[in-house]
């Protein structure tokens, strides 16, 4: 298998954009779908938001950076713009802003407010917690939850919003998006899509798919740095119309004029909240650029090389494995399940091979095609089998759980 792995980074198009990120000598990293690499331009531009924009120009550079190209105050529209054409959206419905779980509560409600009438949302048992808690958080909210392969036959016309998470955090399994989204606006539904492991790897066309909301990761595939903003979006035709509950001061028409009344922005910009992190935000706009500089198409067709010539390494080895086996129905990870899961994801780690776990039972790998090489998956592999075969992983300092796992 090295040899073949030695001819496939050989042939790759994209392999010299791993010089382009700072990887540490002796890992491999299989956790990219939790934190993704550090790009070398984000410390460069950190720098610089640290000394020319911040230590220099102080609170000018809301309106106009040192040396001119820019400033922060448009940072969450300009990112987004950046974002947009990764998820098959257009630039002025996607703004880059709060995190995640924030902007599932603010989607929440404006799919609310676009349906008013109803309050239930469905959702799927086993969805990412956050989704889930997001729902639960919302006093005037129903949830009700249906096993994937029922939820067409859940949708009716009490549905306010289905939302779902279109590349399952454990599994990896991909749900049909266009078909999911027009049975759910045949009951007169709106849906939110998360693509928190979706958005970078895998080929995401929310308006192909006439999605109405989606919320996204900025750290993962994106490279955006530990915390990182997340994204959201809005299709246009939704613009005129939604609300959100977060009615912070930047999303107002007119934020410095300093009104005692809110009046929202148009179109996405009324998502916006509070204050823009500029630094977390400067290092998002970093990874961003990166990951639209190689281009989706080759991305996409990577991921899914890595993830299946991972499958044949280990195809031989004692683990079920619980991801499709078809790389176009899953993101670009897979998962296995094996019940000693935790203990043999941290004898991994001892050797450099970094995965991860996720209660109760999952070994996860992910492929961020980015920077990974094809001789990274076969010496992983390797490990795998080594480990299994070896029973190290039955060490007791590998049965101790971390706080993160």
């Amino acid at each position: 298998m090295m040899q073949r792995a030695r001819d496939l980074d050989a042939a790759d198009p994209i392999a010299h954009f791993r010089d382009r990120f700072d990887l540490p000598e002796g890992v491999i990293y299989l956790d990219g779908n939790s934190l993704g690499a550090l790009p070398k331009a984000s410390r460069e531009r950190l720098h610089k938001v640290i000394d020319a924009e911040w230590g220099e120009g102080l609170i000018r550079s809301w309106n106009e950076l040192p040396g001119g190209g820019g400033d922060w105050i448009a940072m969450p529209q300009r990112v987004g713009a950046k974002i947009a054409p990764l998820v098959g959206a257009q630039a002025h419905e996607v703004i880059a802003c709060d995190s995640v779980s924030v902007n599932l509560a603010k989607l929440i409600g404006a799919a609310l407010s676009l349906n008013p009438g109803r309050k239930v949302v469905l959702s799927e048992p086993g969805n990412f917690p956050t989704d889930l808690y997001m729902i639960q958080g919302q006093p005037q909210v129903e949830q009700r939850l249906a096993e994937r392969d029922k939820m067409i036959e859940a949708l009716d016309e009490s549905v306010a919003l289905l939302l779902l998470t279109h590349v399952h955090y454990k599994t990896g399994e991909m749900f049909d998006m266009e078909r999911l989204t027009k049975a759910a606006h045949d009951v007169g539904a709106i849906v939110l899509w998360d693509l928190s492991h979706s958005g970078g790897p895998v080929p995401v066309d929310l308006n192909g798919a006439n999605a109405d909301l989606a919320v996204g990761c900025g750290y993962k595939y994106l490279n955006g740095g530990p915390g990182a903003p997340a994204y959201a979006f809005v299709a246009e035709r939704h613009h005129g119309d939604f609300t959100q509950p977060l009615t912070g001061w930047f999303g107002h028409a007119q934020p410095f004029t300093f009104s005692d009344e809110y009046e929202p922005a148009e179109g996405v910009k009324r998502l916006l909240a509070g204050t823009p992190p500029v630094l977390a935000m400067a290092a998002l706009e970093s990874g961003v650029e990166l990951i639209a500089e190689i281009g989706m198409e080759a991305l996409v067709a990577k991921s899914r090389a890595l993830s299946e010539f991972f499958r044949e390494c280990v195809a031989d080895l004692d683990l079920d494995l619980v991801s499709p086996r078809d790389p176009a129905q899953r993101g670009s990870q897979l998962s296995f399940r094996h019940e000693n899961a935790y203990a043999l994801s941290q004898a991994l780690i001892a050797r450099g091979v970094i995965g991860d776990f996720r209660d109760p039972d999952i070994l996860r790998l992910g492929f961020a095609p980015a920077y990974l090489r094809f001789v990274d998956i076969a010496e992983a592999a390797r490990h795998l089998a080594q480990v299994l075969e070896s029973g190290e992983w039955q060490r007791d300092e590998f049965a101790t759980r971390a706080a993160v796992t």
